[in-house]
């Protein structure tokens, strides 16, 4: 029987890391309440497949803790909630997810965190490997939850501020921090208190292992771990990092592909490209290995993804921006472009944008932020026009631009005022952008 054999413990909340979280304990030999603030058809239909699981739902009540040993979180409860509240009252452990299955032996490879990137960064990690013949599968924040793996996986972890928060013990002999930009104050409560889940990723590693640090003063500074360091830039390499030199993509390791042979395009999918390649090297891939995985990589859907042209006029799916620095970034390299921005504002400071404002043509603003994107490039003298839905917004972004223009969907904000999810959102805009096209047949 495992350490967890016997033990009373509460899993908070009842999405797919609280479920797999759940089954986990149980096959343990734990003793598993689950507790879940909403009381839904989802959270019911969940609660059917933990058989032997106290659950309760539909209340925050900290007395449902009971006689708990151990919580274990997920990434949807804040630390504000009066259930972990409590439980740091009463000294209780508080996991997240991917601590939990650390202790129960899974040891990913690769642990990969930023505000931006960490879902394309991660898919070309998994795909570097894989062409090395590593049976190397992506997890974590995106996708299938750690808890779910064997410890003999191969694992490429996808890994939140909201998952580093709940960390004790959990390590990886590579972990990469891309960026760290404003993001999810609704949930941390403050930037300094993000950063610093951020920098946890760092924070049990031991000198044979590699941190793979962003070169910017934020990321620095968060890398204070006892692992050797891999510092890389977007394009200049550091000295001994990472980067772009003489027009190869550069690691410690060696050349590994001509920049311009990346078929995932834009400055963002470079620096994915440049520390997927430092990460697969320093799991011994060859650097010309990883170099022709990551050429013939490409991203996947709502991340600077071309919908289609249409009368001269090409329309980008950038539906996974959530927040300022990811719009930005996406905005590099272009012009004359018409940006579909707003939505639910996580706390953020939507001000920023306005730095965008010598790419733009125009603005279309959509839903609870529309006033907040229009006071942020009223400045700046870019026309901002207001859309009450995708489709009214594609079509006042398609008057709006000309031949050889741009119409960039990438909203800087959350997508549940108006969408269940990001990808809704952008399964919106290509609906509705293959609609004109077919209206120009």
């Amino acid at each position: 029987m495992s350490a967890l054999g016997g033990k009373k413990t509460v899993v908070l909340g009842l999405a797919r890391s609280g479920e797999a979280a759940a089954r986990a304990l149980l096959d343990a030999g734990a003793s598993v309440t689950v507790l879940d603030a909403a009381d839904g058809d989802r959270q019911r239909e969940r609660a059917g497949n933990i058989a032997g699981a106290r659950v309760v739902l539909g209340r925050t009540d900290p007395a449902d803790l009971g006689d708990a040993e151990l919580v274990v979180a997920s990434p949807g409860v804040p630390w504000s909630s009066p259930w972990i509240e409590e439980a740091r009252r009463r000294g209780l452990p508080v996991w997240s997810e991917v601590e939990l299955a650390f202790r129960l032996g899974v040891r990913p490879l690769v642990g990969i965190t930023g505000t931006n990137g960490k879902t394309t960064t991660t898919e070309m990690t998994v795909a570097a490997l894989r062409a090395a013949g590593r049976d190397a599968v992506a997890a974590g924040n995106v996708g299938t939850p750690l808890v779910s793996f064997s410890p003999d996986a191969e694992i490429v972890a996808e890994l939140s501020s909201f998952q580093l928060q709940g960390i004790d013990e959990f390590r990886v002999p590579v972990a990469v921090l891309l960026n760290v930009a404003h993001d999810h104050l609704d949930w941390h409560g403050s930037d300094e208190a993000y950063r610093r889940a951020k920098g946890r990723i760092f924070e049990n590693q031991g000198s044979e292992d590699v941190a793979i640090v962003h070169d910017d003063p934020v990321c620095r500074a968060l890398a204070t771990g006892k692992a050797g360091q891999v510092l890389f830039a977007d394009d200049e390499r550091p000295h001994g990092g990472a980067g772009v030199e003489g027009g190869w993509i550069v690691v410690p390791e060696g050349r590994v592909v001509e920049a311009d042979r990346l078929r995932a395009r834009g400055r963002p999918n470079r620096s994915d490209a440049i520390a997927a390649a430092a990460a697969a090297c320093a799991l011994g891939v060859e650097p010309a290995t990883a170099g022709a995985a990551l050429a013939a990589f490409e991203t996947g859907r709502h991340r600077i993804e071309e919908i289609a042209v249409v009368e001269g006029v090409t329309y980008v799916n950038d539906s996974k921006a959530t927040d300022p620095h990811a719009t930005l970034a996406a905005l590099e390299g272009m012009h004359d472009v018409v940006l579909i921005a707003g939505g639910r504002n996580k706390g953020l400071d939507l001000s920023e944008l306005a730095a965008a404002a010598p790419h733009l043509r125009a603005v279309v603003a959509i839903g609870e932020s529309a006033g907040e994107i229009d006071a942020a490039f009223a400045p700046a003298g870019i026309p901002v026009e207001k859309a009450g839905s995708m489709e009214d917004a594609v079509a006042r972004a398609r008057e709006l631009a000309d031949a050889g223009d741009t119409v960039l969907l990438s909203p800087a904000c959350a997508s549940f005022d108006m969408f269940t999810n990001y990808e809704e959102r952008g399964d919106a805009f290509r609906a509705a952008v293959h609609r004109i096209e077919g209206s120009d047949q």
